[in-house]
């Protein structure tokens, strides 16, 4: 008996060290908003981060607004 609850206390312990890894997928949506104009939303986008950590994932997959002399573009990202 202390065999078996000495192997489950292993098998625990060592679950704890191991990362868990699996494919993360993240989908942005592009818009563009022209100076004094309609904004166009483009086709999502999804990248696959294939084994990865979600917190490196969600790193990876990032959300972001930049602004010209033409209009602003808004990237809009989800990690699922």
């Amino acid at each position: 008996m202390k065999k078996v609850i000495l192997f489950a206390t292993v098998v625990i312990v060592a679950s704890f060290f191991t990362s868990c890894k699996k494919d993360n997928v993240c989908t942005c949506t592009t818009t563009y908003t022209p100076t004094g104009g309609a904004a166009v939303t483009g086709t999502p986008y999804v990248t696959t981060y294939t084994k990865s950590k979600k917190g490196d994932a969600r790193a990876a997959c990032l959300s972001s607004t930049s602004t010209d002399a033409s209009g602003t573009y808004k990237s809009d990202c989800k990690l699922s």
